[in-house]
């Protein structure tokens, strides 16, 4: 099992380049079901989920063709025929995602067989939003052994008015209804950036979609959807872990290929702690400033400030000089890493919902353990401001989300290497 060796105290400093996003790559992908001519998407980020990604959509029959040397990350997608409408729970078992084909598959064939979802352990993340969604639209759902199963002969347009906002719902149910019968009015609808940028997908694949990026979205079924090419945005989330990264180590650091106007709520409680930013159309610059200052943080649905970055915001936070409030509305066990800091020196006390980090507390290389993805990515940024060296054992968290961090950092000036097994399994012993 692959581990991250971090020795702490570089400032980071030149332009590290920000890959496709994973969140929205993955509703993209799922989106190719949906039609039987080629998808090809552009800018796919090369980590984990979406390996899994291809292998599941692969199962169900799909040719999924890989780009090469200046292309490797384009993938085309064919769902000429698909031979098995189901997402096995071996090959679902790591990723949330999981649950994005279910609406694609009924709309598409009629039927579906889906493996109740896994991924982080970071809290629930209830799919009965999608079944009651899907039931709305005339889809007859049953589950047993830990699978989700629908029927449909044909989606018909409805309205649904989702009981909490809910992104990978939104997606579900956006491509489910792009091929349903008659309109289906969405309400309470997530916002994310991701959302926007699949429905763009499928506008082009040939749906009517409108609202998208709004609380409302209205989805015209039409009869057939067409292949298309499409570049992924790029990833807000990565893109945030590096710019928390060069505010918490200093220097100078452009981070490049992103898209500022995703990031508006973290660049502005940065801009509160006393870094100083600077943005163009696609890129921030983060230059070392004076001492970061404490500020308090909560975790809201976009465009409010992102749960996938508190984790890297407490480590920003434990360097801060006062006390910050985090409180965490998006889900109910993401403080996993907290014990973590803890551990190399951070001050830190969780009380349900809420953790209270009093900075600045001088760090200390340990031997730490990734609880899940970002939590990952709060340990890395941690390593980087700490005395001595640091050793993050499951990076195979990290590796769902973030593309090659190592080498990105490395580049900019960071002491980090990846290692293997420490001890070789030994040999099994012949029974001759």
């Amino acid at each position: 099992m692959d581990k991250l060796v971090i020795r702490g105290g570089n400032p980071l400093e030149g332009t590290i380049r920000v890959s496709g996003a994973k969140n929205a790559a993955l509703p993209a992908m799922a989106a190719a079901l949906l039609t039987e001519e080629p998808v090809i998407l552009e800018n796919i980020p090369q980590v984990r989920d979406i390996v899994t990604e291809r292998n599941l959509l692969a199962s169900m029959g799909a040719e999924v063709e890989l780009g090469y040397g200046r292309a490797h990350h384009r993938t085309t997608i064919s769902c000429h025929t698909l031979a098995n409408a189901e997402a096995s729970y071996d090959l679902v078992k790591t990723m949330r995602a999981s649950t994005l084909v279910l609406g694609p598959l009924v709309a598409r064939t009629g039927q579906a067989r889906v493996s109740l979802p896994g991924g982080c352990a970071i809290g629930a993340r209830p799919i009965d939003l999608h079944i009651k969604g899907l039931e709305k639209l005339g889809a007859r759902i049953t589950q047993e052994h830990g699978y989700i199963e629908a029927r449909a002969e044909r989606l018909r347009g409805g309205r649904i008015v989702f009981e909490k906002i809910t992104v990978t719902g939104t997606e579900d149910l956006l491509m489910a209804a792009a091929l349903a019968e008659g309109e289906t009015v969405l309400e309470n609808c997530a916002c994310e950036p991701e959302v926007v940028d699949l429905a763009e997908l499928l506008n082009k694949m040939g749906a009517r979609i409108a609202g998208a990026g709004t609380r409302t979205i209205r989805v015209c079924g039409v009869d057939k959807l067409t292949g298309t090419r499409h570049r992924i945005i790029p990833d807000r989330i990565e893109a945030g872990t590096f710019i928390v990264a060069a505010a918490l180590t200093g220097g100078d650091l452009t981070v490049d290929n992103c898209e500022p106007q995703h990031l508006g709520a973290l660049l502005s409680k940065l801009d509160e702690c006393g870094v100083h930013v600077a943005t163009t159309t696609d890129s921030v610059r983060i230059v070392s400033g004076g001492p970061l200052h404490s500020a308090d943080v909560t975790t809201e649905e976009y465009p409010g400030f992102p749960t996938d970055m508190q984790a890297q915001y407490m480590a920003l936070a434990t360097q801060a000089d006062g006390a910050s409030l985090i409180t965490e509305n998006i889900f109910e066990n993401r403080y996993m890493h907290a014990q973590e800091l803890v551990r190399m020196g951070a001050n830190i006390k969780i009380d349900g919902r809420r953790a209270v980090v009093r900075g600045k507390t001088p760090l200390s290389g340990a031997a730490v353990l990734a609880s899940d993805l970002r939590a990952s990515a709060s340990l890395v940024l941690a390593a980087l401001v700490a005395e001595g060296e640091t050793i993050i054992d499951r990076v195979y968290h990290i590796d769902r989300g973030y593309e090659r961090i190592e080498e990105k950092l490395r580049s900019v000036g960071a002491q980090i290497r990846r290692i293997g097994r420490l001890i070789p399994e030994r040999a099994p012993v012949s029974a001759e």
